[in-house]
């Protein structure tokens, strides 16, 4: 069931076309490339990648948080405009983990992902701007680097390897071409009775 929402949404973000296609080599008729003229595969290497994806136990989204280039004027629109209850950690990260529905949401300076991401405050030149973040929680720390080794099998390349944060967080990520970062993470206050 995880590997399905995972699934889904990676399909929607546009990294990969998910579909329960045809056995690898042939195309929706049944017909393999050799037999097409041109002798073309249709398949993309991220929808081969996509479904060797099989093992990652993916137990519900841990987090959401918008990427702000401009963290002031993001607070003004989620906190002044929708009143979402938002609180200052004072390091300019703003969010909740009591709006219904969400175990977390955040307004994530692209300074401080930058850092999480690439251990610098600037976001590097050569890389898709973020613009959102989403993690899918497991069930423990082990499961997260073995999600994150299964990403990479099947040909996604990681922002960083797992690693426990400071706040006890294990989090490993990446990031797609439409500039989200998708993390696969265990945050052990999310298992402590608190509805997990």
């Amino acid at each position: 069931m995880g590997l399905l929402i995972l699934a889904a949404f990676v399909a929607a973000a546009g990294v990969a076309n998910l579909r329960q296609p045809q056995r690898i080599g042939q195309d929706r008729t049944g017909t393999s490339p050799a037999v097409r003229p041109g002798g073309t595969s249709k398949l993309n290497s991220a929808t081969v990648a996509a479904r060797m994806l099989r093992h990652m136990n993916v137990l519900f989204i841990a987090s959401t948080a918008v990427v702000a280039a401009d963290p002031p004027q993001s607070r003004k629109l989620f906190m002044d405009a929708l009143g979402l209850p938002l609180e200052g950690e004072g390091d300019g990260y703003y969010s909740s983990g009591s709006i219904p529905g969400s175990k977390h949401f955040g307004v994530w300076p692209l300074a401080e992902a930058a850092e999480a991401c690439f251990g610098t405050p600037t976001w590097p030149g050569d890389r898709v701007i973020p613009q959102a973040s989403i993690e899918f929680e497991v069930e423990d720390a082990d499961a997260v680097a073995a999600a994150g080794a299964e990403l990479e099998r099947a040909g996604f390349e990681l922002l960083h390897p797992a690693r426990t944060e400071p706040w006890g967080q294990t989090v490993t990520r990446l990031l797609t071409d439409d500039g989200l970062i998708v993390g696969i993470s265990y945050a052990p206050s999310l298992h402590n009775g608190e509805g997990a």
